[in-house]
C-alpha cells in the first residue's frame, strides 16, 4: 500500500539517538508510526510530505488509530523540492572482493561482504571498537555510554560495567567521539567468516562538508592563504547551508546572554542548536570523514573498497541529509599523501587547506566533473600537479643485474656422537641398541646447480632438517656486505661452517643487496623505538616510512606509534617485513615465511609481499612448508631440498 502523508511527530530519544528513532506520519484519519534509526529520523521536519509503502500489516493500536511499522514493515521515501530519495530500508550492497595474483591474475582468495548503513546498537559498538585503531594513543577514549538503570555516563572503548550498578546489562552506547549529530555510518560486514574473525571489519563515516575552506599557497618560499577557495571553483550553494551549530549558537548566545546571563544561556541553547543546524543543513556535497579498517585486514584493498561503496551510497541516497542530490564527495586527509586508496577509486587532489591538509574531490555529476577538470587544467598551481597527490617514494629497487647462480655446490655437516659423558646406565642402554661413539657426516647438498633469475619469486620447500635454512645461509653468506657483518659477529670457523659451501660456489650479481630474515638468527631489533621511528631511521624520508608501513598492512596511526612489544603476532611479522623492505634490497631471503601466523593472515601477508616484490623488482627467496602461503606467493619456481639434492620445478 502506497501512502503520501505528512510527518506530524519526530521522536529521537536523546540517549538512543544513533540506533533508535521514530517518525509519525499522518494519512487521512490514520497515523503510521515508523521505527527506524535515530541517525535517519533526526533529519525529518514536522509538516514535510513523505512517501510510505507498507510491506507488512504491522501492529494496530485501535485507541489512537495508529499502525506501528517495525524495521522490516515498510519502504520510505523523502519528497524534497522535486527530489524523491529512498530512505528506508537502508542502503545495502553485497560484494565479492577477490584478491588476485599480481602476476597471473588468478584469484587466490576472496571476501564475501555486505556493506550497509549502521542501524543497530551492535553496529555502533563495533564502530567504537574499530575507532580505537584510528587514534594514535591507547589512552584515547572513543565512546560514551549510559546506564539506563541509574543514568550514569561512562567513557569507555567497549561496553563497560556500570560502576554504580555493577552490571553491563543496562549500559548502552550513546555517542562515538569525534562524530557529530549529522554523521552517518556505513559498515562492512563479513558474510563468510571463521569463528574467530570479526563480524564488522571496516566502517566509513560520512558528514556534511566543513563549513569553510581556504587554500594554502607556497610560492618562492612564502606562504599565503586564498580564502573561500571552494566557492570560487565550484558553485556556492553546493556547500551552503551546512551543518554549523557553532554559528547558530553564536548568534543565539548574543540574544540569550542579555536576558539570562552566560551560564544559563549556554545550557539553554545547545540541544536547540543541534536540531536547528540539522534542519538548516542542505548541501550538494558530502564529506568522507573517516575510513577505518580492522588492522588484520589492512593492505587487502578494503580501504579503497570501503570508500568506493561510500561514494555509491552518497550518490544513491544523498546522505547525510537526504535532501539535495550530491554533485561531489569531499575528503580532507593527511593520510592521502602517503596512501593512494582515495586516488585509486577516482578522487582528484585539488589543494591544501590553510592548515596544510590535502583536499580531494570525487565528481558525481557531469557538471562537477567539468568544473573540476577545468580547474585542474587552468589553475596556476593545480595545473602543476594535475590532480595527483600520491607519488610513490619507494618505487623500483636497483634490480639484480643478473641471476643468482648455484654452481656445483656441495655442503656437508659433521657431528660427533660421543657417549663418554653420559651416565653409565644410559651408555649401557645405548650400546644394547648398537650405538657407539662415531663421527656422522651428512651431505646437505651434493653438486647442486640452480639459477634464479632477477625479479623471480622462488619458494624453497622440504622436510624439517632437510637443508632449507642451510640454503638461505649459504646465499646470504655469498653477499659481500653480509659476509663482512657476519665475520665481525661470528668466529671464522663458525662463519665457514654455516655460511660457506664446502665446494662449488654461489654467484651473485655485483649489485646484489640482500635483506634477510632467519628467525632467532638474523632479525631486526626494535628496542624502544616506535614502528614509524624505526622505519624512518632506515629510509630517512617520513613519507616513504609511512608508505612502507602501509604496504605491509600497518596502515594506521596507532600502529605507527606502537612499539614492537605492543603488537600482535601477525603485526610483528609485518613489522619485520617492513624493516627489511625499508632497506630497499634487490634480493630478499626469508626463512620460515609466515610460520607463526594463522591461515588467513599468512595468506594475506604472502599475497602482499608477492605484490610488493614484483612491483619493486625484488628477487624473493622464501622458505615455507605451508600450501596456502605457496599458493598466495604464486612463485615462478619451487626448489625442493632433501637427501643432498636441490631440485627445481617451474610453475
Amino acid at each position: 500500500m502506497k501512502i503520501i502523508g505528512k510527518i506530524v511527530e519526530t521522536e529521537v530519544p536523546r540517549f538512543k539517538h544513533r540506533w533508535f528513532g521514530v517518525l509519525e506520519v499522518a494519512y487521512k484519519k490514520q497515523r503510521y508510526r515508523l521505527y527506524m534509526s535515530g541517525t535517519i529520523a533526526q533529519w525529518f521536519i514536522e509538516g514535510e510530505t513523505v512517501e510510505v509503502h507498507t510491506l507488512n500489516k504491522g501492529k494496530k493500536d485501535k485507541k489512537t488509530n495508529t499502525t506501528i511499522l517495525d524495521f522490516d514493515d515498510y519502504e520510505f521515501y523523502r519528497l524534497w523540492k522535486g527530489e524523491r530519495i529512498k530512505v528506508w530500508p537502508v542502503f545495502t550492497k553485497e560484494i565479492t572482493h577477490p584478491r588476485s595474483d599480481p602476476l597471473t591474475g588468478k584469484i587466490l582468495y576472496e571476501y564475501k561482504i555486505k556493506a550497509r548503513e549502521a542501524v543497530f546498537e551492535s553496529d555502533f559498538e563495533a564502530i567504537a571498537s574499530l575507532e580505537q585503531y584510528h587514534y594514535a594513543s591507547k589512552e584515547e577514549i572513543v565512546a560514551i555510554w549510559r546506564c539506563e538503570k541509574c543514568g550514569k555516563f561512562i567513557e569507555a572503548n567497549t561496553r563497560p560495567t556500570c560502576p554504580k550498578c555493577k552490571s553491563s546489562k543496562d549500559v548502552h552506547i550513546l555517542e562515538i567521539r569525534g562524530s557529530t549529530p549529522a554523521s552517518r555510518f556505513l559498515v562492512l560486514e563479513l558474510l563468510e567468516r571463521k569463528p574467530y574473525e570479526p563480524k564488522i571489519v571496516a566502517y566509513v563515516r560520512v558528514d556534511p562538508p566543513v563549513p569553510s575552506m581556504h587554500r594554502r599557497i607556497e610560492e618562492n618560499g612564502k606562504i599565503s592563504v586564498e580564502r573561500n577557495i571552494r566557492e570560487k571553483v565550484f558553485e556556492e550553494d553546493w556547500f551552503h547551508p551546512v551543518f554549523w551549530p557553532e554559528k547558530i549558537a553564536k548568534e543565539k548566545m548574543a540574544k540569550l546572554r542579555k536576558e539570562f546571563g552566560n551560564r544559563i544561556a549556554i545550557r539553554k541553547i545547545w540541544e536547540e542548536v543541534k536540531w536547528e543546524a540539522l534542519k538548516q543543513c542542505e548541501t550538494a556535497v558530502s564529506r568522507i570523514a573517516r575510513v577505518v579498517v580492522h588492522p588484520d585486514y589492512r593492505a587487502d584493498g578494503l580501504g579503497s573498497l570501503s570508500a568506493k561503496i561510500a561514494v555509491e551510497w552518497i550518490a544513491e541516497r544523498a546522505v547525510p541529509e537526504m535532501k539535495k542530490r550530491k554533485h561531489m564527495v569531499e575528503v580532507i586527509a593527511q593520510m592521502a599523501r602517503a596512501h593512494p586508496f582515495f586516488e585509486k577509486i577516482g578522487f582528484k587532489y585539488v589543494w591544501d587547506t590553510a592548515g596544510g591538509r590535502p583536499v580531494l574531490y570525487y565528481p558525481l555529476t557531469q557538471k562537477a566533473r567539468e568544473k573540476l577538470e577545468f580547474f585542474l587544467k587552468n589553475d596556476k598551481y593545480a595545473s602543476k600537479h594535475g590532480g595527483v597527490l600520491f607519488r610513490s617514494r619507494y618505487g623500483k629497487v636497483d634490480v639484480l643485474k643478473g641471476p643468482v647462480e648455484i654452481v656445483n655446490m656441495t655442503k656437508k655437516y659433521e657431528s660427533e656422537l660421543d657417549l663418554e659423558k653420559l651416565p653409565t646406565e644410559l651408555k649401557e642402554l645405548l650400546r644394547a641398541f648398537g650405538v657407539e661413539s662415531r663421527i656422522i657426516e651428512q651431505a646437505v647438498f651434493r653438486d647442486a646447480n640452480i639459477k634464479i633469475e632477477s625479479g623471480e619469486v622462488v619458494v624453497v620447500v622440504g622436510a624439517s632438517g632437510a637443508g632449507k635454512t642451510t640454503l638461505a645461509r649459504l646465499i646470504i653468506g655469498a653477499e659481500k656486505e653480509y659476509e663482512k657483518i657476519l665475520k665481525e659477529k661470528l668466529s671464522a670457523e663458525v662463519f665457514e661452517r654455516l655460511y660457506k659451501p664446502d665446494s662449488g660456489k654461489i654467484k651473485l650479481p655485483e649489485n646484489a643487496k640482500i635483506a634477510a630474515l632467519i628467525p632467532g638468527e638474523i632479525e631486526p631489533t626494535f628496542g624502544d623505538s616506535t614502528l614509524l621511528e624505526k622505519i624512518y631511521s632506515i629510509t630517512g624520508d617520513q613519507y616513504m616510512a609511512v608508505e612502507v608501513l602501509n604496504k605491509c598492512g600497518l596502515a594506521d596511526a596507532i600502529l605507527y606509534r606502537a612499539k614492537f612489544s605492543e603488537l600482535s603476532t601477525g603485526q610483528k611479522e609485518r613489522a619485520k617485513l617492513a624493516v627489511v623492505l625499508a632497506e630497499k634490497p634487490n634480493l630478499l631471503v626469508i626463512d620460515e615465511f609466515a610460520a607463526h601466523l594463522d591461515v588467513l593472515t599468512a595468506r594475506r601477508v604472502a599475497r602482499k609481499i608477492n605484490e610488493i616484490c614484483r612491483q619493486a623488482g625484488i628477487t624473493l627467496i622464501a622458505i615455507t612448508h605451508r600450501p596456502e602461503v605457496i599458493d598466495a606467493l604464486s612463485p615462478d619456481k619451487i626448489l625442493y631440498v632433501g637427501y643432498g639434492t636441490l631440485i627445481e620445478q617451474q610453475r
